[in-house]
């Protein structure tokens, strides 16, 4: 009786750990068409993904109080300056609670790209929920076709796609 008590708990625990662990994650898969949105960039004007269509573009979801993704950019911004001109583009969506700071971070970790937006609901912004976002840094590997590559790869696993596709 005790062990079917146990094995009823561990089957239980299992399934919510599950269930947790598949809500955490992205919507979109590799194989995928990435859904198209449009946003209002720090710059001022309005961008569209498919704004990019016909090159490779990382989306990434990050915010500046978000260490991992702090520790990530620097990888990112050199994988910005080796391919960008092969036809590399990386779209940035801050999920932030102080513009400064998004702001501050994007100029001290040199992210020169033009394409940064922020949503300023931490997980419950339009594109966040649009993509299932749960967690930062997220990003999607998205190539010339729209067609999502990979999700969350690590940055030296981008290089190695970049290096054979452009």
């Amino acid at each position: 009786m005790k062990f079917s008590r146990t094995l009823i708990l561990l089957s239980l625990f299992a399934i919510v750990a599950f269930v947790f662990y598949k809500y955490r994650q992205p919507r979109f898969l590799a194989g995928e068409k990435a859904p198209d949105f449009e946003v209002g960039l720090l710059t001022g004007e309005r961008a569209k993904l498919s704004d990019l269509q016909g090159k490779y573009v990382l989306l990434q979801f990050w915010g500046s109080w978000c260490g991992p993704c702090r520790k990530e950019n620097p990888e990112l911004v050199a994988l910005y300056q080796k391919y960008h001109d092969r036809g590399f583009e990386i779209f940035s969506i801050g999920i932030e609670q102080n513009p400064q700071a998004w702001q501050r971070a994007i100029t001290q970790d040199g992210l020169v790209w033009k394409y940064h937006s922020m949503e300023s609901s931490e997980f419950s912004g339009e594109l966040a929920q649009k993509f299932n976002i749960h967690q930062i840094p997220t990003i999607f590997l998205i190539n010339a076709e729209g067609v999502i590559m990979g999700v969350n790869l690590r940055p030296e696993y981008i290089d190695k796609m970049l290096s054979e596709k452009i």
